[in-house]
C-alpha cells in the first residue's frame, strides 16, 4: 500500500502487509482483506501509523479489484472513491475505470502522477516479495537451533559452505568456529 497526499508520495505511510486469511492465490480477496486491515486501523487510530482515511483509493487493476475494494469499504459503511488503474498490454497504466466500468478522462499531468505512484506500487511490492523470498531461501535447518541466530548461521555456513557440510563436520571443527559452544555443537550433531 502506497500512500500519496497533494501528489506526493509519502514513503513512510507505505505499508506491506502479510496475507492472513486467504488461502491459495486469489488477488482480490488479498485486497478485500489488506484494505480492510487498513481501513480497520484508521478508524481506530486515526493518528497513529496508518494516517487518516483516504480521500480516494486507486486499485491496481480494473474491475474486479475495484469490487474488492468496495466490499471492504462497505464493512466500514464509508463513502470512499474506488478506481481502477487500467493497463495496456505493456503494463502501463492507461487509463482510471470507475466501478461502472466508466473510463474517466483525465489531463496527460494526472496521468503521470497516476503512473508515477504506480510504479511505486510496484517496487514497493517487488521490494517486499523479494525480500520475502530472500529470507525463505536462507532458510535452513539451523534455524531450528535455540541459540544459533543469523550471525553464528552465516559464520557456520561461510566456513563450512552448505548445511550439509556443516552436519558431517566433526565436534572439534565446529567448536572450532567462533561462537559455537559445545552445547551448540551437540544440537548440530543432533540434526
Amino acid at each position: 500500500m502506497c500512500v500519496m497526499q497533494d501528489g506526493v508520495i509519502k514513503k513512510n505511510l507505505s505499508r506491506r502487509f502479510k496475507i492472513k486469511g486467504v488461502f491459495g492465490q486469489d488477488d482480490p480477496k488479498c485486497m478485500e482483506e489488506v484494505v480492510t486491515r487498513r481501513l480497520k486501523h484508521s478508524i481506530e487510530n486515526p493518528k497513529g501509523g496508518f494516517g487518516e482515511l483516504p480521500d480516494v483509493i486507486f486499485a491496481d487493476g480494473g474491475i474486479t479489484q475495484i469490487r474488492a475494494v468496495k466490499q471492504a469499504i462497505k464493512k466500514y459503511n464509508l463513502n470512499i472513491p474506488v478506481y481502477g488503474m487500467v493497463k495496456n498490454d505493456k503494463h502501463q497504466t492507461r487509463a482510471l475505470m470507475d466501478e461502472n466500468r466508466n473510463e474517466l478522462e483525465i489531463s496527460q499531468n494526472l496521468m503521470n502522477v497516476i503512473t508515477k505512484f504506480q510504479d511505486t506500487v510496484h517496487d514497493t511490492a517487488i521490494t517486499y516479495h523479494r525480500k520475502l523470498r530472500d529470507k525463505q531461501v536462507t532458510k535452513s535447518e539451523l534455524d531450528n537451533i535455540k541459540g544459533i541466530g543469523e550471525a553464528k548461521k552465516k559464520e557456520l555456513l561461510k566456513h563450512f559452505g552448505s548445511v550439509k557440510n556443516i552436519k558431517e563436520a566433526s565436534f572439534e571443527e565446529l567448536t572450532s568456529i567462533k561462537g559455537i559452544t559445545e552445547k551448540l555443537a551437540k544440537k548440530i550433531k543432533e540434526l
